[in-house]
């Protein structure tokens, strides 16, 4: 029954820090590369980049895009708001993007190249941007806790359940024993 627990708890320890290590992994290595990342709040540029999902987006310089490449640009009005579309057209002459989002039916109002955050990569990764929310509520940080606390209680957990052994005699031992 010992061994059992013991490699039921190994298991889940295993499972449950593998997940959160491709987790951490996904949010927090492309900074190291560059890249910031954001989470897909809407559907205009499905099927590219799904709701929920993270895009990656590399800053760069707005002489670097080009026709066709999604890109992502503060929302003007909205100093902490971003928006990814694609660029329909340059005007080079005003410094300003024509962006129209893949799903959607009419074009953005331009937008200046100073409101460039960077470029888009050409690929997202989907469900991780609602974590990626969750984890900064206190809710979210306080799932992580629990869950911390829990991989720290799956160590301990056989521990709990071993058996003591038994003092052996040894020979040659004697029992003293006396009358009541």
């Amino acid at each position: 029954m010992e061994k059992i627990i013991q490699k039921i708890c190994n298991a889940l320890i295993s499972v449950i820090l593998a997940v959160m290590l491709i987790c951490a992994s996904v949010l927090l290595l492309p900074h190291a590369f560059g890249y910031n990342v954001y989470t897909v709040l809407s559907g205009s540029m499905e099927p590219q980049y799904h709701v929920g999902g993270l895009v990656f987006v590399k800053s760069v310089d707005a002489q670097e895009i080009q026709v066709n490449d999604a890109i992502t640009f503060r929302v003007q009005g909205q100093s902490d708001m971003v928006a990814t579309h694609r660029v329909i057209a340059i005007d080079n002459e005003n410094r300003t993007f024509t962006t129209k989002g893949d799903a959607n039916n009419v074009p953005d109002p331009p937008i200046s190249f100073d409101v460039l955050v960077g470029r888009a990569a050409q690929f997202s990764v989907p469900y991780l941007g609602w974590l990626s929310i969750f984890i900064r509520t206190k809710q979210g940080l306080l799932t992580a806790g629990c869950l911390v606390l829990f991989v720290v209680l799956l160590c301990f957990l056989p521990g709990i359940f071993k058996k003591e052994p038994e003092p052996k005699e040894k020979e040659g031992d004697a029992v003293k024993m006396t009358k009541p």
